[in-house]
């Protein structure tokens, strides 16, 4: 039998707003949970707020104060009976986000982007896409790449594009191998794992400055 949800106006308005969401696409339940919250943030926010205060100071002290733990309790409610009636199924959002992603990202990226939800993929995904990662990487190059030039500067390129898309650097090696020749790429282009190092480091590079510039920023908006 299924979670029985409270029949109180605002459960099932909360209820509608979830099936409308999932009428949409498919997610799961953090990224449910998140949109959830926001909108009980919006509707406390309609009650009126002291001139001055921000709409985000006013929500939280509205829900510390007057909801607090019953709040996140009539959050978890609606999703219970979501789950329990099939609306919402973390299987069929792990399966749609493949679909989606697996043609454009390797494997540590989808693997990411699931753990950015509370997912893992289940071995069997583990593996389908452990046997596809080379041809699809091959097939990403072929679309981006394929008229490009034989020099190092460009294999390095194509080494930190293909980095940042999640691909392996095994597997990054084998497309410039594959792709340039095995003669010309010994002689003429670096090995790819040197490039595919030097990408993963610069990609690193990239984000933590990505990190300083936000976190630079975050103290004059909030201030």
């Amino acid at each position: 039998m299924g979670a029985e949800l409270p029949e109180n106006p605002p459960d099932k308005a909360l209820r509608a707003y979830a099936l409308a969401q999932l009428a949409q696409r498919e997610y799961s339940r953090t990224e449910l949970r998140r949109k959830l919250f926001a909108r009980l943030r919006a509707s406390v926010d309609k009650l009126g707020r002291q001139p001055g205060e921000s709409p985000a100071a006013f929500a939280a002290a509205q829900l510390d104060c007057d909801a607090g733990a019953a709040v996140m309790q009539r959050v978890e409610t609606v999703l219970d009976w979501l789950e329990a009636h099939r609306y919402l199924s973390e299987q069929r959002f792990i399966e749609s986000r493949l679909r989606v992603r697996s043609e454009r990202f390797g494997n540590l990226r989808i693997r990411q982007e699931l753990a950015q939800h509370g997912l893992a993929l289940p071995a069997s995904a583990e593996a389908t896409l452990a046997e596809s990662e080379f041809e699809r990487a091959q097939a990403i190059w072929e679309r981006k790449f394929n008229s490009g030039s034989g020099t190092t500067a460009d294999a390095a390129k194509q080494a930190r594009f293909l980095e940042g898309r999640g691909f392996s650097g095994d597997v990054i090696r084998r497309v410039l191998r594959n792709k340039r020749g095995a003669a010309s790429t010994c002689d003429a282009v670096p090995s790819a794992d040197l490039i595919s190092d030097k990408a993963q480091r610069e990609g690193a590079e990239r984000r933590a400055r990505r990190k300083r510039l936000s976190s630079r920023r975050t103290p004059g908006s909030t201030g």
